[in-house]
C-alpha cells in the first residue's frame, strides 16, 4: 500500500473517532442520507433544479418527523394507560407470570421515573437542540459536496503528479467514496425491507380498524430502518394497541407480526443477506458496539462499516456490488 493511501486510510479513522467521541453520529447519518438524496436529484440536468428538490424534500421530511415525534410522545403514553392493564388482567386469567406484579405497581415505577426525569428536562431539552442542530448541519455539508465536490479551493490546480497533498485527497475521496456506496447499498436493502414490511402491515392494520393507524404505520417504517432491533420496537408497540382493542386482537396481532417477521428473515437473507454478506452474529456486535459508540445512529451505521471495511479488503472491490 502506497504512504498516500496509508494517511488516507489513518485520517479516515481518526474523524470516525472524532464523530464517536463527539457524539456526531447524527450528523454522519444525515450528511450520508443527504448524499443519497442529492444522488437520486442529480439526475436533473440542472443543479440549481437538484439543490432546490433536496431543499424542500429535506425540509418536508424534517417537519414530518418533527410531528410524528410530538403526536408519538402525546399517543403513546395513552396506548400504555389501556394497554397494560388489559396485559395484566389477560395474564392473570390464563395464569401468565410478568415482570411486574401488577399495574399499579408498574405506574408507580414509571411515575417515580419521570419525576426524576423532570429533574434533568433541561439537558433533555439541550440534547434535542445539538442533535437538531447536527441534522441542518449535515444536511448544509451534504448540499456543499454535491455543488462542490473538490478538495481544494476553486481554480486550484496540481502543480506536480506527485504532490502528496492532491495524491492524499484523491485516496481520501477514494474512501469516501466507498463509504457512500456501502451506505447506499445497505440502506437501500434496508428501505426495500422496510417498505415491505409497512405495506402489509399497513393492511393489516386498515383490515382490523386500529385506532392510531397512521401514526403506527409511520413508526413501523422508520423503526424498519434499524436492523434487527428495529421490529422489535415496532411489533410491541402493535401488539399493545391490538389490547387496547382487546386481548383477542393483541394475540391476533401477535401471531401476524411473527408471520411477518419469519417472511423478512427469508427477504433479509435475499436482499440484505446478500448484500451485506455478514453473519448474524457478527451484526449483532457490531450493532452492539455501534448503540454503545453513538446510539441510535451508531445502529444503523455499523452494518455500512462493517460492508465499507468488506469492500475495501476486498480483494476485487466491485465484487461486492456486483452479486
Amino acid at each position: 500500500m502506497e504512504k498516500p493511501a496509508q494517511i488516507s486510510f489513518l485520517l479516515l479513522f481518526i474523524a470516525l473517532l472524532v464523530i464517536a467521541s463527539l457524539n456526531l453520529g447524527t450528523c454522519l447519518l444525515t450528511v450520508l442520507f443527504g448524499q443519497l438524496a442529492l444522488h437520486f436529484f442529480g439526475r436533473c440536468r440542472s443543479r440549481f433544479l437538484s439543490a432546490s428538490l433536496y431543499l424542500v424534500t429535506a425540509f418536508a421530511i424534517v417537519a414530518g418527523l418533527w410531528y410524528l415525534a410530538s403526536r408519538a410522545y402525546r399517543t403513546l403514553p395513552q396506548v400504555a394507560d389501556q394497554a397494560i392493564p388489559a396485559m395484566v388482567a389477560y395474564a392473570e386469567r390464563n395464569g401468565i407470570d410478568l415482570p411486574f406484579s401488577d399495574y399499579i405497581s408498574l405506574k408507580s415505577t414509571a411515575l417515580s421515573e419521570a419525576r426524576e426525569g423532570i429533574a434533568t428536562l433541561g439537558r433533555y431539552a439541550r440534547i434535542a437542540s445539538f442533535q437538531s442542530l447536527l441534522v441542518i448541519a449535515g444536511l448544509v455539508i451534504a448540499l456543499s459536496m454535491f455543488l462542490n465536490p473538490t478538495w481544494t479551493a476553486r481554480g486550484a490546480q496540481a502543480t506536480r503528479e506527485d504532490n502528496l497533498y492532491f495524491a492524499v485527497t484523491r485516496e481520501l475521496s477514494s474512501r469516501f467514496e466507498k463509504l457512500y456506496r456501502s451506505f447506499a447499498w445497505v440502506m437501500g436493502a434496508q428501505i426495500i425491507i422496510s417498505a415491505i414490511n409497512t405495506l402489509l402491515t399497513a393492511v393489516f392494520l386498515w383490515v382490523g380498524g386500529y385506532p392510531y393507524a397512521w401514526l403506527l404505520i409511520c413508526l413501523v417504517f422508520l423503526c424498519g430502518l434499524l436492523p434487527i432491533v428495529g421490529n422489535l420496537i415496532s411489533n410491541t408497540v402493535i401488539v399493545a394497541v391490538g389490547f387496547t382493542l382487546s386481548p383477542k386482537t393483541g394475540i391476533v396481532a401477535l401471531v401476524f407480526l411473527i408471520v411477518i417477521h419469519k417472511l423478512e428473515y427469508l427477504l433479509n437473507s435475499k436482499i440484505v443477506g446478500r448484500r451485506i454478506d455478514s453473519p448474524v452474529w457478527l451484526t449483532l456486535i457490531a450493532l452492539l458496539i455501534g448503540e454503545r459508540v453513538m446510539g441510535v445512529p451508531g445502529m444503523i451505521i455499523a452494518p455500512v462499516l462493517l460492508h465499507y471495511i468488506k469492500l475495501e479488503t476486498s480483494p476485487s472491490e466491485g465484487s461486492l456490488l456486483d452479486r
